[in-house]
């Protein structure tokens, strides 16, 4: 398994695997694998563009045995909630992402307006934007936007939280959120120059961070996707 969150620090980790390969992912189940269990290794850590304070980790089972005790939930094969119980487990952690990259975005948002106004550009609400400085014009237009990104992913939250039908609104709060901190964060080291590009300010760090937001928990092109076929009501095979 590649691209293992914390896969070197971790005791034991959670792996997904079928119980009968005839059936495929429709049997897959839960099981928790201690990482000093014969079979288990790190491979590697990989070097990436951005949270590097993360260890990303390639781990390897080689005729791991884990025993009957270490199954998550029951051994009853259900193919209706196989493979379906796992994609639900994203529209908890999907909205989790978009906070992230929420809270990514409003932290870039405040260091930008500082240095707007540092230079002599303060964000004047009352004006219209087209009366301001060109940057600071752009800084509204960023701020809207995030905005937009906040709500959605408030709305998926709180459907979570009330157990409410959410997955649509989910891949919504994900996709605006990531696609959204990543032209936020790219923009900001833009219009901070010399300043936001080097290693002096946070924002660079920032840029480079927020890609991931946008790649895992699902891509921007698997949200789409998920989101097609919840407004137009077709299935998996309908709509690939």
């Amino acid at each position: 398994k590649i691209f293992v969150t914390c896969g070197s620090r971790a005791d034991h980790v959670v792996v997904w695997a079928t119980l009968d390969k005839a059936v495929g992912r429709a049997a897959i189940k839960r099981f928790v694998v201690p990482m000093n269990a014969d079979g288990v290794t790190v491979v590697r850590l990989e070097h990436k563009l951005g949270i590097k304070a993360s260890d990303t980790a390639v781990v390897r089972f080689d005729n791991a045995r884990v025993p009957a005790e270490n199954l998550l939930g029951t051994p009853e094969i259900n193919v209706k909630k196989g493979f379906g119980g796992v994609m639900q487990t994203f529209d908890n952690t999907r909205p989790l992402v978009a906070a992230m990259a929420v809270g990514l975005g409003r932290a870039a948002l405040e260091v930008l307006r500082a240095m707007l106004e540092e230079a002599g550009h303060p964000v004047d609400y009352d004006r219209p934007a087209a009366a301001q400085h060109a940057a600071v014009a752009e800084y509204l237009r960023l701020e809207s936007d995030w905005e937009a990104s906040w709500m959605l992913t408030l709305r998926a939250a709180w459907m979570a939280d009330n157990k409410l039908p959410n997955s649509a609104e989910a891949s919504m709060s994900k996709a605006k959120a990531g696609r959204t901190v990543t032209e936020l964060t790219n923009k900001a080291v833009e219009l901070a120059a010399t300043v936001g590009y080097s290693e002096t300010q946070l924002l660079e760090k920032w840029a480079r961070d927020s890609k991931i937001l946008d790649i895992f928990e699902g891509t921007q092109q698997i949200q789409q996707l998920i989101i097609a076929r919840r407004i137009l009501g077709k299935s998996s095979a309908d709509l690939k």
